[in-house]
C-alpha cells in the first residue's frame, strides 16, 4: 500500500518528512519527484527520518515521499553471482546503460534480471512433503555453481503441482505447495530484508578449517568455516592484497566481495582484476563464484552503511542452498565511520572518537551472522552450509586501540593483526605471530587429514617465536654475537622460520599458494634443522660452522626450489640436515 507524504527539511543525506505516521520503521521509501532510495530510521509523531541512499543535492522540502510498503530488501535469485553492484544491489553494468560513464540520480533496475530465461530441472514430484529450504529444483547458473530453487523460509506442505523441466524467468511459478492456511506459489525469485538474518535451523560447531593457502594462516592462526575473522592494519599493510588471496585461494564455493567505501582506484583494480582472473581449483574465471559489491568512498555514505548487509544476506542465500561461502569486507572501518555521520546528522550523542554508542551492537550484528549451518529436508537427509565474515579494518596510523578494532574484537575469533614494520621489510604477509591469534579449535580435521602432527608442530614453532620475542630485546643491547651457542641458534631458527616460511609471495607462480602437506613438511624440516642444530652445538661443534652450512641456504630456497608434487625431497633434506650435523 502506497503513502504520500512531504520533505519537512534536508540535512546532507538524512531527510525528514512530515504526515508518516502510517509508515513503518526500516520501510522503504521514494523520495523527492526523482525518487530516489531511502529507508526509514526513526519515526517520531507524525515525523520520519529518512536516510537517503543516494545524493541529496537540490532536494527541496515540500517534494513528495512515497512509501513502498516494505522493507529495505535484496533480490535473491539465479543471476547474483557473476553480478557487479552497488551497495543497494542495483547491477552497475544496468545502470551505465542508462545513464553512461556518470551514475544519475534516481535510477532503480531490479538486482536481477527478470527477463533472463533459465534452465530449470525439477528435483521433487506432487505430493512430496517439503519444508523450508527445500530444494526443489536445480538451474545452472554458471559453469561451477548451479543454483538450487528453494522452498523459502518459514514456509512447509506438500508439493500440489511442480514445472517441467524447461525455460523460465525468475518471476515464473515454478511450483505450488499446499500448506495448513491454503496454496502457496513459488518463483526462483526471493526477496529478504538486509538487515534480518536468514533463519538457521541448527548451527554446527566452527571445528573444519577453511583452508586459504596462505601458510601464516593456515599454519598458526587457521580461519574455521563458518568463523568470523578480521585483518586490521594502517595503511599499505597488505589488508586488500591479503584478502584478493583469500577470495583467490580459499577452499570455498562461492565468494561475495564487499568494497565498502575504499579509494576509487583499489575498487577499479578489483573491478579490472576479477573478471579475468582464473580460479586456481577448476581453471574457470573467478568471476563464475563471485558476486562483486563496489561502493567506494566518493559514493554516498548511507549506501556504504548498507553495502555490508546486502552482501551478507546475498550470501546466507547461497549459504541456505549448502555451498561454503566467505565474505571478504573491505573495509568495516570505512562502513563505522558511515555509521558515524550519519549519528552525527541525526544529533545523536557521540560515543568514543565520535562513534555512535550502538557502535558495538553493529559490529556484533554483522560478525554474528557467520556460521557454519545444517540444513534438514522432509525426508531427514541434511545438507550442510557455512558462512565465514572475513572483515578488513582500517584503523588511523595503525592504532589497534582505537575503537572500531576494540569493538571488532569482541565478536571475532580469528584476529590477523597486520604490521607496519614488517610490510615496510617487505615481509608479505605482514601478519605478525606475536599481536595474532585463533580461537578456533581446528585440531580434530587435521588429526584426520594431515600425516604430521599439526598440533605439535604448531606448538613447538610457537615457542620459539616466543623465546626469539625475547632474546631480541637482549641483542638491542649486547648484540648477538654475546649470546651464547644455544640462543643464537634459537635466534638463527625462528629467522628460517619468519622468512622461509611465514613470508609467502602472492606473485609467485610456484608459492602464492601452499598446500597443507607442503605447509607441515617445510616447518618440519626447519625444525629438524633446529633440532639437529643445538645437538651439534652440545656435542661442541662451533656454532659459526652451523649457520653457515650449506643446508641453511637450500631451506631459505625449498619454498621455491620444490613445488607441491615434489614433496618426497622435504624427506631427501631432512636426511641432508642430519648428515650435515
Amino acid at each position: 500500500m502506497e503513502s504520500q507524504s512531504v520533505i519537512l527539511r534536508v540535512n546532507g543525506p538524512v531527510i525528514f518528512a512530515d504526515h508518516m505516521g502510517f509508515a513503518g520503521l526500516g520501510e522503504q521509501v521514494d523520495v523527492g519527484n526523482e525518487k530516489l532510495t531511502g529507508e526509514i530510521i526513526s519515526l517520531a509523531n507524525d515525523v520520519a527520518t529518512i536516510q537517503v541512499y543516494e545524493d541529496t543535492t537540490g532536494l527541496k522540502p515540500g517534494e513528495p515521499v512515497v512509501g513502498r510498503g516494505e522493507p529495505l530488501s535484496v533480490w535473491l535469485g539465479p543471476g547474483i553471482l557473476r553480478s557487479i553492484y552497488d551497495g543497494i544491489q542495483r547491477p552497475l553494468s544496468k545502470l551505465h546503460d542508462f545513464s553512461g560513464t556518470f551514475l544519475k540520480r534516481g535510477l532503480s533496475t531490479p538486482g536481477i534480471d527478470i527477463e533472463k530465461r533459465w534452465a530449470f530441472t525439477p528435483r521433487r514430484s506432487v505430493g512430496d512433503a517439503v519444508v523450508a529450504l527445500s530444494i526443489v529444483g536445480d538451474v545452472p547458473e554458471t559453469e561451477l555453481i548451479t543454483h538450487r530453487v528453494m522452498v523459502p523460509p518459514r514456509l512447509s506442505g506438500t508439493l500440489s503441482w511442480i514445472a517441467e523441466a524447461g525455460d523460465y524467468t525468475v518471476t515464473d511459478i515454478i511450483a505450488k505447495v499446499a500448506t495448513d492456511k491454503g496454496e502457496r506459489e513459488i518463483t526462483m525469485l526471493q526477496k529478504w530484508p538486509i538487515r534480518e538474518p536468514r533463519p538457521i535451523a541448527k548451527r554446527l560447531p566452527p571445528r573444519v578449517p577453511m583452508i586459504t593457502g596462505q601458510r601464516v594462516i593456515d599454519f598458526l592462526f587457521p580461519a574455521a568455516r563458518g568463523g568470523a575473522c578480521a585483518i586490521p592494519g594502517g595503511f599499505g599493510t597488505g589488508k586488500t592484497v591479503t584478502q584478493h588471496q583469500l577470495a583467490k585461494w580459499s577452499d570455498v564455493d562461492v565468494i561475495v566481495y564487499i568494497g565498502c567505501g575504499e579509494r576509487g582506484n583499489e575498487m577499479t583494480q578489483v573491478l579490472e582484476e576479477f573478471p579475468v582472473l582464473i580460479d586456481p581449483h577448476s581453471g574457470k574465471p573467478i568471476m563464475e563464484r563471485t558476486s562483486l559489491i563496489a561502493n567506494t568512498s566518493n559514493m554516498p555514505v548511507t549506501a556504504r552503511e548498507a553495502s555490508i548487509y546486502t552482501g551478507i544476506t546475498m550470501a546466507e542465500f547461497y549459504r541456505d542452498m549448502g555451498y561454503h561461502v566467505a565474505v571478504m569486507a573491505d573495509s568495516t572501518s570505512r562502513w563505522a565511520e558511515a555509521l558515524r555521520e550519519i549519528s552525527g546528522r541525526l544529533e545523536q550523542m557521540p560515543a568514543e572518537e565520535g562513534y555512535p554508542a550502538y557502535l558495538a551492537s553493529r559490529i556484533g550484528d554483522v560478525y554474528e551472522r557467520a556460521g557454519r549451518t545444517e540444513i534438514a529436508e522432509a525426508d531427514g537427509s541434511t545438507r550442510e552450509g557455512s558462512l565465514t565474515i572475513i572483515g578488513a579494518v582500517s584503523p588511523p596510523g595503525g592504532d589497534f586501540s582505537e575503537p572500531v578494532v576494540t569493538h571488532t574484537k569482541r565478536f571475532v575469533r580469528t584476529f590477523w593483526g597486520l604490521d607496519r614494520e614488517l610490510a615496510s621489510a617487505r615481509h608479505f604477509p605482514s601478519i605478525h605471530w606475536n599481536t595474532s591469534y585463533s580461537e578456533y579449535d581446528v585440531s580434530a580435521w587435521y588429526v584426520e587429514h594431515a600425516e604430521l602432527p599439526w598440533t605439535e608442530l604448531r606448538d613447538r614453532t610457537r615457542a620459539l617465536l616466543k623465546e626469539d620475542e625475547r632474546l631480541q630485546n637482549i641483542v638491542k643491547l649486547i648484540g648477538a654475537d654475546a649470546l651464547p651457542d644455544r640462543q643464537r641458534i634459537v635466534i638463527e631458527s625462528s629467522r628460517l622460520v619468519k622468512e622461509a616460511f611465514l613470508q609467502q609471495s602472492a606473485f609467485s607462480e610456484v608459492d602464492s599458494y601452499c598446500p597443507i602437506e607442503k605447509q607441515l613438511a617445510m616447518i618440519d624440516t626447519i625444525l629438524t634443522f633446529h633440532e639437529c642444530a643445538l645437538k651439534a652445538s652440545s656435542d661442541g661443534k662451533p656454532v659459526h660452522q652451523i649457520l653457515s652450512a650449506p643446508i641453511v641456504e637450500e631451506i631459505h630456497r625449498m619454498k621455491e626450489s620444490i613445488r607441491s608434487d615434489e614433496l618426497d625431497r622435504f624427506n631427501e633434506m631432512k636426511r641432508k640436515i642430519e648428515a650435515s650435523f
